[in-house]
């Protein structure tokens, strides 16, 4: 199994020390420890059936959507997590007759190891990248590894749990000419979102790695409007000490007092509408087709240069 390392785990404990003492996790701490990984699988299952249907009908496109490619098609996907997604694309292309090789990039090591111990496992050359997506330079380097025509993916409401406005544009700098981009976002329902038990476990999961129980405080959840973009909400979560409490995060202790909140994972929601704007108009991409989840929730789109 070969991984490329551009995001150490000692820069990411010590990146965990700090964003502990800020009070505001990031999005990749919520993949990092095997409680968090387990919480996000458990997660997963639940929109398998939602989005089944798209793959199953990219799946079916794949082979003619990259026929411009040749024979060969590097698929590099960003934030892939375990692969499962990735690998019913790379299995049509193989089936299709073409020489595959896949990039997943992810910053947890465990979700890397499964993706490409995955992709090994149906014949297909993998070399994993652990870096951090939302570093620019970090994807800059990750979509280096293949000259184009390359297959990106960024998949999963992957784009969700960034700053969309910057991120998409991030991810559109290393779109070049000939190369294809799929990426989906988690459509807004169009009322208030009620968080379930699994996305509660989720979202709790890395602050449980530190010894916190439901008893040492409440986790909220609070829904806005980004009045950069009509149509794009945030769904922000906080967790709210309700007594005094020690953290011991890699070796330190951290004092969490009563009534102090810590800032966790935010995931944006879009309409269709706009969706699509931030892809074209604020991207520069070009969408040359969308496939809707059969549940309504999901939209995906195939993206190309403008």
């Amino acid at each position: 199994m070969n991984i490329e390392v551009l995001l150490t785990e000692s820069e990411i404990a010590e990146e965990f020390v700090e964003s502990v003492e800020a009070r505001d996790l990031p999005e990749k701490f919520f993949y990092w420890t095997t409680q968090s990984v387990k919480a996000w699988q458990a997660l997963e299952a639940r929109s398998g059936d939602s989005l089944r249907g798209t793959w199953e009908t990219l799946s079916a496109r794949a082979a003619d959507l990259t026929k411009p490619f040749g024979n060969r098609v590097p698929v590099i996907s960003f934030g892939a997590g375990e692969g499962l997604k990735d690998r019913t694309i790379l299995r049509a292309l193989a089936k299709a007759g073409r020489e595959v090789r896949y990039f997943p990039v992810d910053a947890s090591q465990q979700l890397l190891e499964t993706a490409c111990a995955g992709a090994e496992d149906d014949d297909c050359e993998a070399l994993g990248i652990k870096a951090d997506i939302s570093s620019p330079m970090h994807m800059v380097l990750a979509a280096d590894v293949s000259e184009a025509p390359r297959l990106f993916l960024m998949v999963g409401n992957t784009l969700g749990g960034f700053d969309p406005m910057d991120q998409i544009r991030h991810v559109a700098d290393c779109v070049k000419k000939g190369d294809i981009l799929i990426i989906d976002t988690n459509l807004h329902p169009g009322v208030s979102v009620t968080p379930t038990e699994e996305q509660r476990r989720f979202v709790f999961a890395p602050l449980a790695g530190l010894g916190v129980t439901a008893e040492d405080g409440t986790i909220e959840f609070a829904e806005r409007q980004d009045d950069r973009l009509d149509g794009m909400s945030l769904l922000t979560r906080r967790f709210m000490a309700s007594r005094d409490l020690r953290l011991h995060v890699a070796g330190q202790e951290i004092p969490v007092a009563r009534g102090e909140r810590i800032l966790l994972n935010f995931r944006y929601l879009f309409t269709a509408e706009a969706f699509r704007w931030l892809l074209t108009e604020h991207a520069g991409l070009r969408v040359v087709a969308e496939i809707p989840g059969s549940d309504g929730k999901f939209l995906t789109a195939v993206c190309i240069k403008a």
